[in-house]
């Protein structure tokens, strides 16, 4: 039973912090609205101090869905646009902390792993793989990821899937290569062995032709061959992310190595990729296996012994078991082993 009184505060706190939460939402907006490559500088530092001024959880979750109205759309998002705001994120991330990013990081994940699942007719996956993509092109994230979410587009092998891996190639193909080009090298020659035995089933197979076509073209890291394939935008702006990062870490340091399934079910075994996050879900070691181990087996111990123990209140299994171990050992190597075991 909650009292009227106290129920009424409950009630105006509710409110305050509804009013407080639809203030800080207009900000964010009206910065993220002007959001351009010349005022990058001067919205990042704006966006710094609301960070400062407002809690962390708050800042993340209104920044994150901001974002993902804005880019999240049905039609294409232009990529220049796109990259801006993702630049955006990763000055966040490497100035005010890693949680920035792996917030974001982790919404967008989920998110795309939804619409993958739905069969949406938008752009919408495409728009969230962009973003996935320039999260790594601005040292967000590892390679581990994107070679994780390839993978499994690879093991679908759908019309949809193989247009999902041209772009992503297209977009990050060179810096993989550079990164882990033995990885690249497998998910090729996986790619060209699914694309053997699914030839068959697609109507369209020029389509799948210049997939591999392009999958060699990196392979030979001839750019050329690439068509549309210009790496001079990202560069302009890891120049200019360079200039903006106070820290001198703004490499690969704090680029959060999490794979596609630790993302995916971060709600059940906690997020151990961002330091210091507290969880509170069920214990990750089954309970049997806790209780299987608290019962030690120390062998046979002489019944003068337990007595002893017992005499001097040694009333707890493993309490018991280090006393035995101590008393019945031949030499501190021999009791060393033991209490390991």
């Amino acid at each position: 039973y909650v009292p009227p009184q106290i129920r009424k505060a409950q009630d105006t706190v509710d409110d305050k912090k509804r009013e407080e939460l639809g203030r800080l939402k207009k900000m964010v907006n009206g910065l993220i609205n002007r959001l351009s490559e010349p005022n990058l500088s001067s919205i990042s530092g704006q966006m710094e101090e609301l960070y400062m001024a407002n809690s962390r959880k708050d800042m993340n979750d209104t920044l994150t869905d901001i974002l993902m109205n804005a880019c999240v759309t049905a039609v294409t998002m232009p990529a220049r646009l796109m990259m801006e705001h993702v630049l955006l994120v990763s000055i966040l991330h490497h100035n005010v902390g890693i949680e920035v990013g792996a917030h974001f990081l982790e919404a967008v994940v989920k998110k795309f792993d939804e619409l993958c699942k739905s069969d949406a007719e938008g752009k919408e996956c495409e728009n969230l793989l962009a973003l996935i993509a320039h999260l790594y092109n601005f040292h967000v994230v590892h390679c581990l990821l994107i070679f994780d979410i390839l993978k499994k587009l690879v093991s679908t092998f759908t019309e949809k899937e193989i247009e999902l891996i041209l772009f992503l190639l297209k977009n990050v193909g060179f810096s993989l290569r550079k990164d882990d080009a033995l990885a690249l090298k497998e998910l090729i020659t996986e790619a060209q062995r699914k694309a053997s035995t699914a030839e068959k089933k697609f109507q369209d197979q020029t389509r799948v032709r210049f997939m591999l076509e392009t999958m060699l073209a990196l392979r030979n890291n001839d750019m050329r061959k690439i068509p549309g394939y210009n790496p001079e935008p990202v560069e302009r702006l890891r120049k200019l992310q360079r200039a903006l990062v106070h820290s001198s870490g703004s490499g690969k340091d704090t680029q959060l190595r999490v794979s596609l399934e630790s993302l995916l079910s971060a709600d059940q075994v906690g997020r151990w990729w961002i330091v210091g996050s507290s969880w509170s879900g069920a214990p990750m070691i089954s309970d049997t296996k806790s209780q299987a181990r608290q019962k030690l087996h120390v062998g046979k111990v002489s019944s003068k012994i337990m007595e002893l123990a017992r005499k001097l209140r040694m009333n707890t299994d493993i309490r018991r078991s280090i006393f035995c171990v101590l008393m019945t050992s031949e030499d501190f190597m021999d009791a060393f082993e033991k209490l390991l075991k």
